[in-house]
C-alpha cells in the first residue's frame, strides 16, 4: 500500500521526505541500501518513478532486503524499481 502524497506537496518537499524515509528504516541494511539509491537517483526520477519508489518505501524491511538481495522473488509491480535499487554498486 502506498502512502498518499500530501496535498500541495512540491516535488522538492516530496524528494526530501522520501530521502528521510530512505534513511530511517527498521533495519540498518536497508538504511544503507536505500540511502545509497536515494543519493544516486532520487533527484533524477520522474514523477511516475517517484510513485514507484514511494510504493517500495511502504514495504516491510525484511521483505525488501530479501527482494533486493535476490533471496525471494519480487512482486511484479515492484520488480522494476527493486531491480534499479539492487543495481546500485555497494
Amino acid at each position: 500500500m502506498t502512502e498518499p502524497v500530501p496535498v500541495g506537496e512540491t516535488r522538492e518537499t516530496r524528494v526530501k521526505r522520501m530521502r528521510m524515509r530512505s534513511m530511517r528504516r527498521g533495519i540498518k541494511e536497508m538504511d544503507i541500501i536505500l540511502v545509497r539509491f536515494a543519493d544516486a537517483c532520487l533527484d533524477d526520477l520522474t514523477d511516475q518513478e517517484l510513485d514507484a519508489y514511494d510504493q517500495v518505501l511502504s514495504q516491510n524491511d525484511q521483505d525488501l532486503y530479501q527482494w533486493v538481495s535476490g533471496q525471494k522473488e519480487v512482486p511484479a509491480e515492484l520488480a522494476p524499481m527493486i531491480a534499479r535499487i539492487a543495481a546500485i554498486p555497494a
